[in-house]
């Protein structure tokens, strides 16, 4: 395999273990945050505004990735 080869490599893991860490990430927080609005629904517009947040923090992180997978694909020192 070569260099160029295993940036891909890197990148699709880079990725696809973002999105999913991202996906489980926002799926428990949901949870919690249904069993907590369930149990003290008066806390609910409170809970709502911080799962919001850290919603978005979560995807940042996702997005960060991302932006780090494209420049390790588009600016490559190993090549030619």
């Amino acid at each position: 395999m070569t260099n160029v080869a295993f940036v891909a490599l890197a990148c699709g893991l880079i990725i696809g273990l973002g999105a999913l860490g991202a996906c489980i990430g926002i799926a428990l927080m949901g949870g919690k945050y249904l069993e907590a609005s369930a149990r003290q629904p008066e806390l609910m517009e409170k809970l709502q505004g911080k799962m919001l947040l850290l919603a978005g923090l979560i995807d940042a992180a996702f997005i960060i990735g991302v932006g780090i997978a494209m420049f390790f694909a588009t600016a490559n020192p190993f090549k030619g």
